[in-house]
């Protein structure tokens, strides 16, 4: 099945997950969607994730991200609310005066710029603005 929007797909399988009470979570691999999982990885949303590669004796035709999710000692979601901002239908750019705090810096925001994919902050330091992909917190 071809997926017209690796990211919000990804980020429906993360949400999802969480919701239920998993632990692990595997999605599809995209370099944006790896992006996404290195910067919640970054961010302490999750735990660790690992790139799984093709291997048909495993029966994983498609390379993967494997991503273990992060909880509170409590068993409560670390990561609370994940939202896709600019969507393929709309776009949504911002340019570095006006990137948005999210959750007052609680939370944070994922750009995709020209240095590639960063989080709000680095993208305020660096000064550069881009595509508003999604919000985190």
């Amino acid at each position: 099945m071809s997926c017209s929007d690796p990211i919000a797909d990804a980020i429906t399988m993360i949400r999802n997950a969480y919701r239920a009470d998993h632990k692990t979570v595997v999605i599809n691999h995209s370099n944006i969607g790896e992006a996404l999982v290195k910067i919640l990885s970054d961010e302490n949303f999750v735990n660790s994730y690992e790139l799984l590669e093709r291997d048909p004796e495993k029966k994983i035709y498609r390379k993967k991200i494997f991503i273990n999710l992060r909880y509170t000692n409590q068993g409560e979601a670390v990561l609370k609310g994940i939202v896709r901002v600019s969507k393929p239908g709309l776009r949504v750019y911002v340019n570095s005066k006006k990137i948005p705090s999210v959750y007052n810096n609680t939370g944070c925001a994922i750009i995709s710029t020209n240095k590639g994919v960063i989080n709000d902050r680095d993208a305020r330091e660096m000064k550069i603005g881009g595509e508003y992909i999604c919000k985190v917190w």
